[in-house]
């Protein structure tokens, strides 16, 4: 089969969903099939059709969409800043699909509602179009307005988002979500039909990140000390300032540690400040993006995932391979990863105080440390099989592809 692979979000970048698109290419390719690439640069500015090398620049449609766009014709649009940036980046991303021609796909999959919506509009009716979701994002907008986006207009933005994630989610002939609390929010809140949903977990290539863990980093490990490590973007959504905040109390009851922030995000100067002003020192080193988790991990003793929200978290994956003990919030999916006292711990949200107990309750026992981690490590590889998490997609696949020549055929 061909097979594109499309999400609106940048590719390549650092997260769960491209890593997904880069393990599963590689894997379908291993079967005998043909698979594209579709999604934003990295700069927002233009569509790439990644592994072609086929690339529309922003500037290049935006003129058209101005044109029929305006203020006069869709003036709801225009209220909100966001409403607007984001129909626009919906349509140059809807134009840039259609120039580049999804007709000869056997499968479109998706990756997330808003690709999902534009690739419904440009493929031809009897293509089958699969969605995997990987987390809510009128819910992750909701956030954004209370604190970042917030403005007499925010209504008018979580109304869009939320039709918007209903529109995603039956757009697709077969909707994937990683787990229940996602498929509870889209059939409770957002009215999505139970049988449009079909939960799926992604599936992880564990062999290779076991190999990767082997290889040398160009970080050391400190001597007579344990590492905490964090490892995911430094926006707002993933309470890093929690965990800096947490480290500033554990620093006052013990120095027998060192903790990695691995990521970059728009929150970096204000964390570092943050852990400047706690006093922290050298006992937290922002390491930047990189591309030695792996290792870092194997290097590692405790990861620590402080989010405010959560679908599917492949830091807590990857951690779980690594054989190491986690401490998450207990938010959307990530009670379905770890359970409390026997694979990790789970704590509040937003509580400081919790993290620093758990943090210092692993640094003080070894054993149970370790014991965590090991159970982690046993769940984790038989859960995350990649094997078996592209079988159950390929079937899927199959099914989509049968009803849709069926349906034609019925016409």
């Amino acid at each position: 089969m061909k097979i594109l692979l499309a999400t609106y979000w940048p590719i390549p970048h650092v997260g769960g969903v491209w890593t997904y698109m880069t393990q599963l290419k590689k894997k379908l390719e291993s079967y005998g099939h043909e698979v594209d690439l579709l999604g934003y640069d990295e700069s927002n500015q233009s569509v790439t059709l990644l592994n072609k090398g086929l690339v529309l620049s922003r500037d290049k449609v935006i003129p058209l969409i101005n044109a029929n766009l305006t203020k006069d014709n869709y003036p709801a649009m225009y209220v909100n800043f966001l409403v607007k940036w984001t129909e626009f980046q919906r349509y140059v991303y809807e134009l840039s699909a259609a120039y580049f021609g999804v007709q000869d796909y056997d499968i479109i999959h998706t990756q997330d509602v808003l690709s999902t919506v534009a690739m419904n509009r440009v493929k031809k009716p009897e293509t089958p179009l699969i969605a995997t979701l990987h987390g809510s994002v009128a819910h992750e907008i909701r956030r954004q307005l209370e604190t970042i986006h917030k403005s007499d207009t925010s209504y008018l933005a979580r109304a869009y988002y939320d039709d918007l994630e209903r529109d995603g989610a039956i757009s697709a002939d077969t909707t994937i979500v990683g787990n229940e609390w996602l498929k509870d929010i889209l059939i409770n809140e957002f009215l999505v039909p139970s049988q449009q949903l079909k939960v799926l977990h992604y599936g992880f290539d564990t062999e290779n990140f076991i190999r990767r863990m082997r290889e040398k980093s160009t970080i050391e490990r400190p001597k007579d000390k344990k590492v905490i490590i964090y490892s995911g973007r430094l926006v707002e959504l993933k309470g890093v300032n929690y965990l800096i905040s947490a480290l500033g109390e554990l620093k006052q009851i013990r120095n027998d540690w060192e903790c990695w922030i691995v990521g970059s995000g728009e929150k970096e100067a204000e964390l570092r400040n943050q852990a400047t002003s706690l006093g922290l020192g050298e006992s937290v080193q922002f390491l930047g993006k990189r591309d030695d988790v792996p290792s870092l991990l194997a290097n590692s003793d405790i990861l620590v995932l402080p989010t405010l929200i959560e679908n599917q978290p492949l830091s807590v994956i990857e951690a779980q391979i690594a054989g190491k003990a986690v401490i998450a919030s207990n938010v959307g999916g990530i009670p379905e990863m770890i359970k409390h006292g026997v694979t990790g711990l789970l704590t509040p949200a937003e509580d400081a105080g919790a993290l620093c107990n758990e943090m210092n309750l692993l640094l003080s026992d070894d054993h149970y440390r370790k014991t965590l981690g090991a159970n982690a490590r046993t769940w984790g590889l038989s859960h995350w099989s990649m094997d078996m998490g592209v079988k159950e997609l390929l079937k899927i696949y199959q099914r989509a592809t049968f009803e849709k020549r069926r349906d034609g055929e019925n016409v």
